[in-house]
């Protein structure tokens, strides 16, 4: 793979979303996911669309180890891997950018000074990025986001992004669903073959199950659907106040304490365009996918 440093990178506009077609296997689809893959996002040219990227955050979750990926990440970290010539950190700010979002945080760890020497060099009109430093100590996805805090408080809702995934995913659909229902959190997810799903009861999440992907079992778990989680979130900013846990912990289990008591919700996207790019292999099929998945 090629090299890809900035010099610097500069935007140029916003990308609409196209829609997703509605995919059959889910239960959810039909009481709740079905106009959701039509409804349009807002226009970021609008006035309602300048004034939601004057204070929208988000966070990319970047520091993995990228174990899996080695040799690949022996002297590079996995999110300045390149997929269809651009490496995924910038996969994902540009499609967190394109749905309205201004101000990125980025959790580093391994090859730290790499992720933070490519940000500096980037140059988004109206966006900063910041860095959330976890080099001494790696976090796992609750205790990023509890150790991102201070820079995500604000009122408005902020995403969450996995920085080793690619999807065709529309942010702003996605946002406009939070928007309306109003939950503590939605979760992306797909109806697709997995190991692990949340599991989700007349739309709330209500826990969590671990298969064998051999021997994935049927779509529902003692009456509840499987879904498979994207790794892509929005959360209200009281979701930060909540958090009690410490250390080195999963949002997964920040999630699963907090659903008897607070509305955490699904949104359904098409699973044909969603890849996971945490092994060579899956590298590789996620570079195919890149070139059939819909714009930003």
């Amino acid at each position: 793979m090629g090299s890809y440093w900035p010099n610097p990178i500069r935007a140029t506009g916003y990308l609409q979303g196209a829609g997703h077609l509605l995919f059959t296997g889910c239960t959810v689809s039909a009481s709740q996911g079905a106009s959701q893959f039509n409804r349009k996002g807002s226009d970021p040219d609008k006035p309602e669309g300048r004034q939601r990227r004057l204070y929208m955050k988000a966070i990319i979750l970047a520091a993995g180890l990228g174990s899996r990926l080695r040799p690949l990440t022996d002297n590079t970290p996995k999110a300045l891997i390149e997929v269809g010539g651009k490496p995924l950190l910038l996969h994902a700010a540009e499609k967190l950018i394109a749905a309205g979002v201004s101000d990125i945080v980025v959790n580093i760890h391994h090859h730290g000074n790499m992720i933070q020497e490519f940000i500096e060099q980037l140059e988004y009109p109206g966006v900063k990025f910041h860095i959330s430093d976890e080099t001494d100590e790696l976090l796992d996805t609750g205790g990023a986001l509890k150790k991102a805090a201070p820079l995500l408080q604000g009122t408005a809702p902020f995403f969450i992004y996995n920085a080793d995934i690619l999807a065709g995913i529309n942010l702003k659909e996605m946002l406009a669903k939070h928007q309306q229902e109003k939950p503590l959190a939605t979760l992306a997810v797909t109806c697709r073959q997995s190991s692990r799903y949340f599991l989700w009861k007349d739309g709330q999440l209500a826990g969590w199950t671990k298969h064998s992907t051999a021997n994935p079992g049927s779509a529902t778990f003692d009456g509840m659907e499987k879904l498979a989680f994207s790794g892509i979130h929005l959360a209200d900013p009281s979701l930060l106040r909540l958090i009690t846990e410490t250390g080195r912990f999963s949002i997964k289990d920040l999630y699963l304490r907090l659903a008897p008591h607070h509305r955490i919700i699904p949104y359904l996207h098409d699973h044909r365009f969603w890849a996971d790019t945490g092994t060579p292999e899956k590298l590789k099929q996620a570079e195919d996918m890149l070139q059939h998945m819909p714009p930003p």
